[in-house]
């Protein structure tokens, strides 16, 4: 058994992780309930909104979250422990509670996405392993929505696996990128694992292996020919690559009553190829081939191919959106926002020279705002457990503009946020993948405007406060002021 086959994840954490509960622990603090917000500050590529993903891996992590007596050896090794604290982490299991949107959720800076309440040191261990999996799949699902959306209805697969950072982020990038509107994906462990379509055919090195592209093409048809799909562009596309494919679909494939399913291009000017591909295809009979386009593609490619012309029926994409090339971190953080004294949540914030790093404080609820037509036209902070009535004006606070006297009217909230966990059980029932996906695109085909789904300039979803959110952050914001000026 290999050292990867024996990893515990448990021990994905920032060493200060550590260190902290230790502290918590010799100053009998640990026990002590606190709660932290997961949030992220701005949407990757400046785009108008992001997809949330993730939750379910986040979910099993902590129901197993634990330590061996090989764990606990290594933090024994560190000589910075105590034994009444190792003795601790031996017996260790979650027990705090999980809030948070459903995943697949259209998601917008600075909204609390999860708040953990729990044990200061529960809460604390558990940092660095949630970041890992929110930040990473709601980055790639953002980033797979975007190309999906450029390809304007046309088939998407994740070609993606050979440049993902490590094998996890393969396999678990699939997923995401299924979660943001991907069709199907190359990477096997991923259709294995979560049951996501897979699809490929050849690399050039087939091709190259015998000692003709026609051969080649032939031999792969005898093999497949239910599903034919042929790479042209080894040799010479226009002059070698079709007209052996032509050839394959006539003397191969017809005779055993089958068609040339697709040929791929990986290479090329590929706008420019697609057409000319395409009439060669047309003029012999193959007006049902479809053409497949690969090579470095991304949403600004494939928006550029079609404003050319591009004849094409689905896009493999790989690097680019396996790793969010264009800007590849998601950036959501993790931060205290109230500890409890006395069987009430007393309300913390950060405060900071930039601005965007000053936190939302508290226990709170966050909704979404709907118009009668069921557009979202905000989302909202509000004091958990405020009551919203909206059946008569309700005065809101835009906290970039605190000024004005602004009213919600003829509108519906929902409570975005549920409990996933409660006393480290989990007490609501996981979607499927196919349900996760699902609800992405319901939102983005009837929830979310169309504005904001631009690719330059989309408009900003607004984030609102309630009136006694707002006061009460002000408040505190004064607090810290008199006592750190």
């Amino acid at each position: 058994m290999t050292q990867f086959d024996k990893r515990n994840l448990s021990m994905m954490m920032d060493f200060y992780e550590m260190t902290m509960s230790y502290g918590y622990f010799h100053q009998c603090h640990g026990d002590v309930r606190v709660a932290f917000d997961l949030f992220f500050r701005s949407v990757p590529d400046k785009g108008g909104y992001a997809v949330f993903a993730g939750l379910e891996h986040v979910i099993e992590f902590v129901e197993n979250l634990s330590f061996s007596e090989a764990d606990i050896d290594y933090f024994r090794a560190q000589n910075l422990f105590s034994e009444e604290f190792l003795s601790f982490l031996r017996g260790f299991r979650f027990r705090g509670d999980i809030y948070a949107v459903p995943e697949g959720t259209i998601i917008y800076p600075d909204e609390p996405l999860m708040t953990i309440v729990a044990p200061i040191i529960d809460a604390q261990l558990i940092e660095t392993a949630i970041l890992a999996q929110i930040n990473h799949q709601s980055l790639i699902a953002t980033k797979a929505s975007r190309i999906v959306r450029a390809a304007e209805g046309r088939k998407v697969s994740d070609f993606g696996a050979r440049r993902a950072h490590n094998m996890d982020a393969a396999t678990y990038g699939a997923r995401a990128a299924y979660i943001g509107g991907v069709d199907m994906t190359a990477t096997v462990s991923a259709g294995q694992q979560f049951g996501i379509p897979i699809s490929g055919t050849m690399a050039h090195s087939w091709v190259m292996f015998f000692e003709d592209e026609f051969t080649a093409f032939k031999k792969y048809a005898e093999l497949y020919p239910q599903a034919t799909v042929l790479l042209v562009d080894t040799y010479d596309v226009i002059h070698s690559g079709i007209p052996n494919a032509i050839r394959t679909a006539h003397e191969v494939l017809a005779p055993q009553g089958h068609r040339l399913g697709g040929v791929r291009i990986d290479s090329g000017d590929l706008a420019y190829l697609s057409k000319r591909i395409r009439v060669m295809l047309d003029e012999a009979g193959l007006a049902d081939c479809k053409i497949i386009l690969s090579n470095s593609l991304d949403e600004f490619t494939i928006s550029s191919l079609l404003l050319q012309g591009a004849q094409v029926d689905s896009f493999g994409v790989g690097e680019r959106l396996i790793t969010a090339k264009s800007d590849p971190v998601f950036g959501a953080v993790y931060k205290l926002v109230a500890v409890e004294d006395a069987g009430i949540f007393s309300p913390r914030i950060k405060m900071s020279e930039n601005v965007e790093k000053l936190t939302n404080p508290g226990l709170k609820d966050l909704y979404r705002i709907y118009d009668r037509y069921g557009k979202a036209v905000a989302d909202m902070l509000a004091v958990q457990g405020e009551e919203i009535d909206l059946t008569k004006p309700f005065r809101y606070v835009d906290p970039r503009k605190p000024w004005k006297n602004r009213f919600f009217e003829g509108v519906t909230a929902v409570n975005l946020r549920r409990p996933y966990m409660r006393a480290g059980k989990r007490v609501e029932q996981l979607p499927t993948l196919e349900e996760v996906r699902r609800y992405v695109q319901k939102q983005l085909t009837e929830e979310i405007w169309p504005e904001e789904q631009r690719f330059e300039n989309p408009h900003r979803h607004y984030l609102d406060m309630t009136p006694m959110y707002y006061e009460i952050k002000m408040g505190l914001l004064d607090d810290m002021r008199g006592k750190h000026s």
